[in-house]
């Protein structure tokens, strides 16, 4: 927390706007436009898969309908396909930013069309871990085709692609605010739209699809969607010190890529090109074992007994159980990622001394 929070929260209890909405909500929204310089319009929800599920909701997302999301992502990026009764199609990784292959996107689209009759209704492109997509690529890919894209920037606020902010690019845009995220609101995500008109129809279906009636008529399947002012509230305060945050997590990310330059084996995940500027929101490692004498499963163990935190990677959502049926096009990218790598802590919390001792503890498993 950046300390101003409290102003806010105590505003809403005082003035008994809990819940749902409230001028916090108003607030958070505007100051969010002004952060993405008022190109777009910010609708605050419940959660970022909220989000992604409305953005699909607008797209007009149904049963019969196919969508691609990259296989190498968290499962909330896929599971709002699944809610509305949609086919996923997974699309493998590229190896410098992590995130979707154009060249498979494509490859993708085509077979699709080859198989069904019919393109994709739309594409998913996820910013991993905060770093941008190869953005040039897949929206050619998107454009040429007419496919919609919506841009999952859950991780990713502040992040720049080609100096473009992530999260403006796609037709739609989201981001996240769980509490683990670039900012906070306890829980909470916002859909990014083109149009006042965009954000008007993201708002009927947020709020129950309750039509203008002076009873209570509803012609469509609506959802309870909208972030609580409290909640808002909290969001407010942490827009004080969003730049001071993203800040952090760049200097710590240039501090991980210092420390471990000199260890051979072991490569620290960052900008694979001068357009990509991403937020390091976490801070990932490959581990050659070849190379190192250890892996990402012996550094975690280590790690977890000094009492520090890691994480491995995503697995690809083409291996997990719930999505063996799927179509997936794979380059074997993805799994490679998910056998080495590993996330260290990142956050606002973490200081440059905790992050020594973290490449201290790191360096004692290298044998080799």
């Amino acid at each position: 927390m950046g300390g101003g929070e409290m102003k806010y929260i105590r505003e809403a209890f005082e003035s008994n706007w809990i819940a749902p909405l409230g001028p916090n909500v108003e607030a958070f929204e505007k100051e969010l436009e002004k952060f993405l310089d008022n190109e777009k319009y910010v609708t605050a929800v419940s959660s970022g898969t909220a989000a992604i599920h409305l953005a699909l909701v607008l797209l007009g997302i149904g049963g019969g309908d196919e969508v691609i999301c990259p296989s190498f992502t968290f499962v909330a990026s896929a599971n709002p396909v699944v809610y509305q009764g949609a086919t996923l199609v997974f699309v493998d990784s590229e190896p410098e930013s992590w995130n979707m292959s154009p060249v498979l996107l494509e490859q993708a689209v085509n077979d699709r069309m080859r198989i069904t009759g019919h393109l994709p209704k739309a594409i998913i492109v996820v910013h991993l871990y905060g770093m941008p997509a190869m953005m040039d690529g897949i929206m050619e890919v998107a454009g040429r085709y007419g496919i919609p894209v919506v841009e999952d920037s859950a991780e990713a606020l502040g992040a720049e692609y080609d100096g473009k902010l992530c999260g403006t690019f796609g037709n739609y845009g989201i981001f996240s605010f769980n509490g683990n995220k670039m900012i906070t609101t306890g829980g909470g995500g916002a859909l990014i739209s083109p149009t006042e008109k965009d954000k008007r129809r993201a708002l009927f279906y947020a709020t129950q699809a309750k039509e203008p009636f002076p009873y209570y008529q509803h012609e469509h399947v609506g959802y309870n969607y909208r972030m609580s002012n409290v909640s808002a509230g909290i969001g407010c305060g942490q827009m004080e010190v969003v730049h001071e945050h993203i800040r952090h997590h760049r200097r710590l990310a240039a501090l991980y890529q210092e420390l471990l330059a000199d260890v051979k084996g072991i490569s620290v995940h960052g900008n694979p090109t001068p357009k990509h500027d991403s937020n390091y929101w976490l801070n990932a490692i490959l581990i050659d074992p070849e190379i190192t004498g250890t892996d990402c499963v012996e550094i975690h163990r280590h790690l977890e007994s000094e009492g520090i935190e890691s994480r491995p990677l995503w697995k690809p959502l083409h291996l997990q159980p719930v999505f063996k049926d799927m179509p997936c096009y794979v380059n074997g990218i993805s799994e490679n990622l998910f056998a080495k790598g590993l996330c260290l802590p990142s956050g606002p919390w973490v200081s440059e001394p905790d992050l020594v001792r973290i490449v201290n503890e790191i360096r004692k498993c290298i044998r080799k």
